[in-house]
């Protein structure tokens, strides 16, 4: 029999790096973007009265087609109608291909995990992917990397526009802290 490998790909998330076309002063890779998109969404859901179980799982397989695809830059994938709508049909033709290397018994029980129906949790794991990406920039300018003050603009009027309670309450009463240091933090 042939060994299944899904985990083995799912291992894989730690070798991707993200933002690739911007100067990182620490890098990040895709297993620490999903535990921290997991973190917000779960957080995003216990806010907004959401299922916070069905959110974190679509979090924690919310990028998980780039093992397949590779992590293209936002403005690659998002700013031309086209090409979102190709990046999208590629991103769910990997995560199919992902699917396929479970036994069909539990890839179905995987598949609500990867491909969400409901709105509301698209929303709220969209939301907290935007979260990660914004304390991402203000990690990036606190450390003196100005080439990320555009993109955290970019983040935070995206998810004002997204008219979400729950990201507006995160916003206001958890995000200034990621402007503070440790011991300002743990006082």
């Amino acid at each position: 029999m042939e060994p299944y490998g899904f985990f083995a790909m799912l291992s894989r998330m730690k070798y991707i790096s993200r933002w690739g076309l911007m100067r990182n002063s620490r890098t990040e890779n895709l297993s620490e973007h999903t535990l921290e998109t997991a973190y917000f969404a779960h957080a995003l859901a216990l806010i907004e009265g959401a299922d916070p179980a069905r959110v974190v799982l679509c979090a924690l397989y919310h990028d998980c087609s780039e093992i397949l695809t590779g992590d293209l830059p936002t403005p690659v994938k998002y700013h031309n109608p086209a090409i979102k709508e190709s990046y999208k049909a590629i991103e769910e033709a990997a995560a199919g291909r992902l699917l396929a290397t479970l036994p069909s018994e539990l890839a179905e029980r995987y598949r609500p995990c990867f491909f969400e129906e409901d709105p509301q949790v698209r929303r709220l794991v969209k939301a907290a992917d935007k979260l990660s990406a914004l304390v991402k920039c203000i990690e990036e300018i606190r450390m003196g990397n100005n080439d990320f003050l555009s993109a955290r603009e970019s983040q935070l009027a995206a998810l004002r526009e997204m008219r979400i309670p729950a990201v507006d309450i995160f916003l206001r009463e958890y995000l200034p802290a990621f402007d503070r240091t440790l011991d300002e933090i743990s006082r």
